[in-house]
């Protein structure tokens, strides 16, 4: 007769014997908060499974660093979360892997702009207004209310930075969607978005990590602020009574890329295939309102999920996508333009 005892340690045995030999730890970073604990249930823990351990940290999307480790040959981050200017930009500029994309999956599957040279969507997320309905008795509805301090008196908080601020700026100033770009490419446009933040200038408190919305929002700091939508989503799921505004959203892609000159370039190709299939991506998407990238997973959400996401057509009726090419060619100038004017 087997003891207790026997049975617990011949069932030890064999979990050990099915488990890979030896685990490889590989960097992986995102933009942390709410996403990164996302990523963890959705990758970073089921992956354990497949032999790879991943070292999660997070940063503020900073090339910088990226730049360093590749030009001193001393890269330490294996997979990186970025955006899509950035992807478009540190591609051209070698810092990098080429992917192929026949060890991750089939770019049949992702959405529209989803497969990049350097780069494969992580998820579909938005920058939206975001308000606390509990220091507002009248909701706004669009950035030119964010710009109206009389009828909603208080601080609103922007990111702190050129891209989605510019474009935020000059949709309150009545520019219609489709010519936001076109206006911003000329030395006009670019005066009007900076004449229009003069006005707003004295109420704006300044945000630089996704986390700080919803806190400036839960504490009273400021009265709307724009936002990552996934941020005030979870946000609303500790109870507090913060709202999203769609309309004039701007959405774009984020992007899993690694950096040039890894050692761990394969299992990176690893982390990225499974993190690329539909059965992960609707655990992540359930767990942060962000879309999935693979089309697969969509139905596989549940019609309350679906619905919250920017994916979602209602919430994408009036939002505005991203233009990657104008950032890639228009960041550098722009980000220092508005540095400079941040500062006075």
């Amino acid at each position: 007769m087997v003891t207790t005892t026997k049975r617990t340690l011949v069932s030890a045995c064999i979990a050990a014997m099915a488990m890979p030999a030896f685990a490889k730890d590989i960097t992986v970073i995102s933009f942390g908060g709410a996403n990164k604990d996302a990523q963890t249930k959705a990758y970073y823990e089921p992956i354990k499974a497949q032999g790879i351990n991943v070292v999660a940290a997070e940063y503020n999307g900073e090339m910088a660093k990226v730049k360093a480790m590749v030009d001193t040959k001393s890269v330490s981050w294996d997979v990186v979360e970025v955006e899509s200017p950035e992807l478009a930009r540190g591609c051209d500029e070698g810092l990098f892997e080429k992917l192929d994309m026949k060890k991750i999956g089939n770019a049949a599957d992702f959405v529209p702009g989803g497969v990049q040279q350097c780069g494969v969507g992580l998820y579909v997320w938005s920058t939206a207004l975001a308000y606390n309905a509990d220091k507002l008795k009248q909701a706004p509805k669009s950035w030119a209310d964010f710009w109206d301090v009389k009828t909603y008196p208080g601080k609103r908080a922007l990111r702190k930075g050129a891209k989605y601020t510019l474009e935020i700026a000059l949709l309150a100033d009545g520019v219609p969607n489709k010519d936001v770009y076109k206006v911003l490419a000329t030395p006009k446009g670019v005066e009007r978005a900076f004449k229009k933040l003069d006005q707003l200038k004295p109420n704006i408190q300044w945000w630089e990590a996704g986390a700080q919305p919803p806190q400036f929002l839960a504490s009273g700091d400021v009265v709307m602020s724009s936002a990552y939508n996934g941020r005030i989503a979870a946000a609303s799921k500790e109870g507090k009574n913060l709202k999203v505004v769609w309309n004039q959203s701007i959405y774009d892609l984020d992007y899993w890329a690694i950096p040039k000159g890894t050692p761990n370039k394969d299992d990176a190709l690893k982390f990225i295939a499974f993190a690329s299939k539909a059965a992960n991506q609707k655990v992540y998407s359930e767990t942060i309102p962000y879309g999935p990238s693979n089309k697969k997973a969509i139905p596989l959400l549940s019609a309350a999920v679906a619905a919250d996401l920017p994916t979602a057509p209602k919430n994408m009726q009036n939002a505005l996508a991203m233009n990657t090419l104008f950032w890639a060619d228009y960041g550098e100038s722009l980000e220092q333009r508005f540095n400079a004017w941040a500062s006075k």
